[in-house]
C-alpha cells in the first residue's frame, strides 16, 4: 500500500506535491449530486511570490490518474502568499464517488508520512 500512497499528492505545479496539508469542507446540494470541495492552504510551500501568476490549477493526483480545478484564490501580502483557496466541483453521483477515492488516499497517504 505504501507505493500507492507514494503516488497521491495535491499539486500547484506539476511533479511537486503541496506540503502543506489543508483544511477541506465539503459541501453537496439537496439532491446529492452537486457538491463542492473547498481546500484552504495557510501555510502553502510550492506557491511564492515569484510564481503565482504563474498557478493555473490545483491538481489531486492518485493512482487513478488526476482531478483538477481551476478555481483557485490566492491572499498576498507584500512579503508573503497568506492563503490558497481552490474549490473542486462535482456534478454526478460518480464524480463524487471519484473525488472520495482521491480524498480517501490522500488521508491515508498523510497517516503513513
Amino acid at each position: 500500500m505504501t507505493e500507492a500512497n507514494e503516488n497521491v499528492g495535491i499539486q500547484f505545479i506539476k511533479g511537486k506535491n503541496e506540503k502543506d496539508h489543508p483544511e477541506i469542507r465539503l459541501f453537496r446540494n439537496l439532491d446529492g449530486k452537486k457538491g463542492k470541495a473547498v481546500y484552504k492552504f495557510y501555510k502553502p510551500t510550492t506557491i511564492t511570490l515569484k510564481n503565482f501568476k504563474t498557478i493555473q490549477k490545483m491538481y489531486l493526483i492518485d493512482s487513478e490518474g488526476e482531478l483538477s480545478t481551476k478555481k483557485i484564490d490566492l491572499s498576498i501580502s507584500e512579503d508573503h502568499v497568506k492563503e490558497v483557496k481552490s474549490t473542486y466541483n462535482w456534478n454526478s453521483e460518480k464524480e463524487f464517488e471519484r473525488f472520495m477515492r482521491f480524498a480517501s488516499r490522500y488521508a491515508n497517504s498523510l497517516s503513513h508520512n
